[in-house]
């Protein structure tokens, strides 16, 4: 009972930290601490001590992901220092007009997630584009994180085809394709698309009726007219990153992302280069802004690491995932309580999946059915404030803090793909 109370104290107390304010260095490991010392684990000696533990994750996704990180905000870094960011919203603006700037947001994060380009990466590459069309639009840049989480989590992540992991992980252990029960998937994408993005228009409609506007910060760039490069030079580079992840993931997997974000800076540099402003500083933010983002999330996901290895942590997934009635209800709510304690859609489905998979399969429950529900259900309550996403675009490529924030990306993150779940059960319950 100690432990469940830690467990659940812990977790309620880094999400009261996080939208706080409080550095997550300081915030991620108090909390994992008190979930250690409350479910008995020992500290500092002994197999499986808190200190080892939480190292482990935490450098196991440095390990992991620090390339993706590195290049992803390189990438973003020299689309603004160019100015081809800029140009590219100007241009967009000319287009569409200025009602249109934040569907041009979410458009341009859907395309890159839906073409295989990891929502971390999106969020990097995006942001200096968004910066833009806010400005231009003015905008309350409070809702950027809002626009850049929605095109990217929701109605892109986890439908049938796309080539992000919450859609290829229950191939593993179901034996279906990524393209599982995509005709209630495609249903379930365009409702939560039209509905989300009608949220957002309305939350950032209000906001302006209330006179809000863009608000400048000082490390906001500022770039000569002169200094614009062709909007092309912008989208291009874009377009690399996108066509050779679509190409390569299948073959190279996750090192797809490291070569198709090699590309893109390497195109980004050669195309644009007589258009830095200094090279060398936009070198020396980006590197620092990846090693700030991607050390948010790692002490994030220490965090979680510690979660799972608490007596509580089992038991409460073994609760989830043998709840009686609906087969589908079941995994859904398993899979969301578990991503939702780690902070992880492919962590609530990798911990889960090897429980309920065999046992709802044996059950007779269809597998296309039961891959999609496990893929939907892993992309809401995964996004609580802790969430490493969540975390890393607010804070190190937004630069906003939670409590001006995460309340539109809550909406539009874990309340939008909840409606979205319950379609999902509803629409294979009754056809």
């Amino acid at each position: 009972m100690l432990s469940l109370i830690g467990l659940v104290g812990g977790l309620v107390l880094l999400i009261i930290l996080t939208i706080r304010g409080m550095n997550l260095f300081i915030a991620a490991p108090l909390c994992a601490l008190i979930v250690a010392l409350t479910s008995g684990l020992p500290v500092f000696i002994g197999e499986g001590n808190f200190v080892v533990t939480y190292m482990n994750g935490f450098s196991g996704f440095i390990a992991a992901w620090f390339f993706m990180f590195l290049l992803g905000s390189l990438f973003g870094k020299f689309m603004e220092d160019t100015g081809a960011a800029d140009a590219v919203a100007r241009w967009i603006v000319d287009k569409l007009g200025m009602q249109h700037a934040v569907a041009a947001v979410v458009l341009a994060c859907a395309i890159l997630t839906y073409g295989g380009v990891s929502v971390f990466v999106v969020a990097f590459s995006v942001y200096p584009m968004a910066l833009s069309l806010f400005k231009d639009a003015n905008l309350p840049r409070r809702f950027i994180p809002a626009a850049l989480a929605f095109g990217s989590v929701t109605f892109t992540m986890t439908s049938a085809g796309s080539p992000e992991i919450q859609n290829w992980i229950p191939i593993k252990y179901l034996g279906t394709s990524p393209f599982a029960a995509w005709e209630v998937s495609l249903v379930v994408a365009i409702f939560m698309a039209s509905f989300g993005y009608w949220w957002l228009k309305r939350m950032i409609g209000k906001a302006v009726a209330n006179g809000e506007a863009f608000d400048a910060k000082p490390e906001d760039p500022v770039i000569a007219e002169r200094d614009y490069p062709h909007p092309l030079t912008g989208l291009f580079p874009l377009l690399v990153v996108l066509v050779l992840s679509f190409t390569l993931h299948e073959s190279l997997q996750q090192m797809a992302l490291i070569v198709a974000l090699g590309g893109g800076v390497l195109t980004l540099m050669v195309i644009n280069f007589k258009h830095f402003h200094n090279l060398n500083a936009a070198i020396g933010v980006g590197t620092t802004g990846a090693l700030v983002a991607i050390g948010n999330t790692a002490a994030v996901v220490g965090f979680g690491t510690i979660a799972k290895s608490t007596v509580a942590f089992q038991s409460a997934v073994e609760v989830m995932t043998s709840l009686p009635g609906n087969e589908l209800i079941g995994a859904a709510v398993a899979v969301s309580v578990v991503a939702g304690l780690t902070g992880s859609a492919s962590g609530g489905q990798a911990i889960a999946l090897p429980l309920i998979g065999p046992h709802y399969i044996d059950q007779g429950v269809d597998p296309e059915q039961l891959h999609r529900i496990v893929s939907i259900s892993s992309g809401a309550l995964d996004s609580l404030p802790h969430n490493g996403y969540v975390v890393t675009t607010i804070r190190a490529i937004c630069h906003e803090t939670h409590q001006r924030a995460y309340w539109s990306v809550g909406a539009l993150t874990v309340v939008v793909p909840l409606i979205g779940l319950a379609m999902a059960v509803a629409l294979f319950n009754w056809f």
